[in-house]
């Protein structure tokens, strides 16, 4: 949606008066390292040129006004500054509300109110992020709007996944607020979710295309087992840590294949033993997986992208029916790389590596075996990577 749309949908909304600011921030795909950066690990995700489009004016009162074109039967959303509590009727809102609570508690109340319009083109429930893509973009507006300029991009990441974790129940990493905040055109993050420590790396795919295929299955991850599993490898962690040889750990992602193997045993609960082993292993794999692309060992990349998805399925659990008939599908097609479930799981989205000359067969093959295995089509995105959150 380019700016002057932007500014003719919010003034039919809002009126005119007054200076409206438009800001963007995007979706993001995960090319490999799920469900570590909760565990301290590594993940390489790279922001999408799909995401959210805002817009936001100033109040002189305490009002906070919002609107979405995804959900206009909705109308206008209102709350207050004096009524920042999470609820049920505030639907989507509660996003961006949750965004303003946490600025208060980071120590910079937000001091009036404000217009709020948003549209967003990514696919709801695909699991690439929409919502820290809406949080990603408050934080932007609010710094930029209050002149909050002590607030980095980073730590705009940071207060949108304090947000989540605390004002909507989502216990998420670090991950998604992190892509949408500081992705950069053509690279991927390599990010250490233990420090924030990150390398950008060009996303170099001589001859191959990311393709995203959604499910059309959509998830709502604070609904979804999503936290049951961040319990399990606290549980896990707990135990490993009574072990005196590496009691000193503080996160699964300290540790590497061999130490876990020598040491899982200690951890008492079969289930939580399979979650770490999914944690510890899929760090591993994400490291070894920036090395191959920046070897430009395309093949292997792969490899390890299909190896991830195996771990996703049977040690994390964390898969669906419908996703693992796509992967499969990708899998047996010829010229696909590598492909993997991407996001918090439960549905959404596979991410895959196809070579130029097998996208359409990919597209036409896949689709039609799975919707006939199914009983609902799929859809299919070939993406580029685009930057992080900007003002328009």
């Amino acid at each position: 949606m380019r700016k002057v749309q932007l500014l003719e949908n919010f003034t039919k909304i809002y009126g005119d008066g007054g200076e409206i600011r438009c800001f963007f921030a995007p979706g993001r795909v995960n090319l490999i390292g799920e469900h570590t950066d909760y565990n301290g690990g590594h993940v390489f995700p790279c922001a999408l040129t799909i995401g959210t489009y805002g817009a936001i004016r100033k109040r002189e009162d305490s009002r906070l006004r919002f609107y979405s074109m995804n959900f206009e039967k909705m109308g206008v959303l209102e709350s207050d500054l004096s009524q920042l509590e999470s609820a049920k009727e505030a639907e989507w809102s509660d996003y961006p509300k949750g965004v303003v609570w946490a600025f208060a508690k980071k120590g910079c109340p937000i001091p009036t109110g404000f217009d709020f319009f948003v549209y967003g083109n990514i696919p709801a429930g695909s699991g690439l992020s929409s919502s820290a893509s809406l949080e990603v973009l408050t934080g932007l507006m609010l710094k930029e709007l209050y002149g909050f300029d002590q607030f980095s991009m980073s730590d705009i990441a940071q207060i949108g996944q304090y947000s989540e974790n605390n004002f909507n129940g989502m216990n998420c990493g670090i991950m998604d607020q992190f892509a949408s905040a500081m992705g950069k055109k053509d690279h991927a993050i390599f990010l250490d979710t233990a420090t924030l420590q990150y390398t950008y790396a060009p996303v170099k795919l001589d001859h191959a295309k990311i393709v995203i295929t959604n499910s059309k299955v959509k998830h709502s991850l604070v609904d979804s087992k999503y936290n049951e599993r961040r319990k399990q490898c606290e549980e896990a962690l707990k135990d490993l840590q009574k072990v005196a040889e590496i009691s000193h750990i503080q996160t699964l992602g300290e540790l590497d294949r061999e130490t876990f193997a020598k040491h899982e045993m200690a951890i008492k609960d079969p289930v939580c033993r399979m979650r770490a082993r999914h944690a510890v292993c899929e760090n591993q794999r994400t490291i070894e997986a920036v090395q191959a692309l920046k070897a430009g060992k395309l093949e292997e990349f792969g490899k390890l992208m299909n190896a991830s998805h195996i771990s996703l399925r049977d040690e994390y659990q964390v898969s669906c029916p419908e996703i693992d008939i796509l992967v499969n599908l990708a899998w047996e097609t010829p010229g696909v790389l590598g492909s993997r479930i991407t996001g918090g799981g439960f549905g959404g989205c596979t991410v895959s590596i196809v070579e130029d000359d097998a996208v359409d067969m990919y597209q036409s093959m896949a689709g039609e075996s799975y919707e006939k295995q199914v009983g609902h089509g799929a859809e299919f995105y070939v993406v580029d990577i685009g930057d992080g959150a900007y003002a328009l």
